[in-house]
């Protein structure tokens, strides 16, 4: 990346709740401009940062609205899995970023295609319902590899294995590595077991015939996009775009799974 000359801030919450003068003082001592960004306008094209203020889930939705820029998050959320530092280290944060003084994590994203459209995801797809089972057919390079039975099924990437599918009980994988990971959602299954699939994978979900449950629910990295039916698919290649996240240290994944995991 060349000089940094503006920067754009994306909240979570609203702008009385950050210290938003003191932000832009800093970046103004660097001779950084800071423009803050809203939610339901396009960004400005001169941005060459974007600064993520909340949790996970901001940074998320900055990376997708924002797809060309590198994504700066600062922790203001309770778990913070992917930001690069914390809201009480701002002054070392800016001058560092303002020097040049980082890295940049160019993370695997997913594309999904549904009834309803195409979507990129950053974490995970998940299909689930929210009452009986959902019987799911999952077919991998054209070949089917089995039907799940249970709550749904979960799709995801190296970035996503400390999102949703942590708490599924997958592995966790460090970004640098290219895969997918898939996995069920509380299956009736003893043996079932999380599969993970290079990343030139084609993966097919159709929900097959079997499922009685009438509201079968699609989200992407939190976002829920609508309701599935029986025959229904659900198809997820990687895309060619990547997730770009900035951080200061090379140890920065151990350190913050040591940190929140309190390993």
């Amino acid at each position: 990346m060349d000089e940094l000359r503006k920067i754009g801030v994306l909240l979570r919450d609203e702008p009385e709740e950050y210290p938003l003068r003191e932000v832009e003082a800093l970046f103004a001592g660097h001779g950084v401009e800071m423009a803050l960004l809203n939610w339901q306008e396009p960004p400005p094209g001169d941005v060459d940062v974007v600064m993520a203020m909340g949790g996970d889930g901001t940074v998320l939705k900055a990376l997708d609205l924002y797809p060309a820029c590198p994504v700066l998050a600062i922790n203001y959320g309770t778990v913070g899995f992917l930001t690069a530092g914390d809201r009480t280290d701002l002054a070392r944060i800016v001058g560092l970023l303002a020097q040049g003084d980082f890295l940049v994590s160019e993370r695997l994203v997913l594309n999904c295609t549904y009834p309803g459209g195409k979507v990129r995801a950053v974490n995970e797809i998940i299909v689930r319902t929210s009452n009986r089972l959902i019987y799911i057919d999952v077919v991998v390079n054209d070949t089917k590899i089995r039907t799940i039975r249970g709550d749904g099924v979960v799709v995801g990437t190296p970035t996503g294995s400390t999102g949703f599918l942590l708490s599924a009980g997958s592995p966790i994988v460090m970004p640098d590595v290219r895969c997918m990971i898939l996995d069920g959602i509380n299956e009736y299954n003893f043996t079932s077991r999380t599969l993970v699939l290079t990343p030139e994978s084609q993966v097919r979900l159709r929900i097959s015939p079997e499922t009685r449950e009438e509201h079968v629910f699609l989200t992407v990295d939190g976002q829920q996009l609508g309701e599935l039916r029986p025959d229904d698919e659900i198809h997820v290649a990687k895309s060619s775009a990547t997730a770009k996240l900035i951080y200061f240290e090379p140890n920065y994944f151990f350190h913050n799974l040591s940190s929140r995991l309190s390993w």
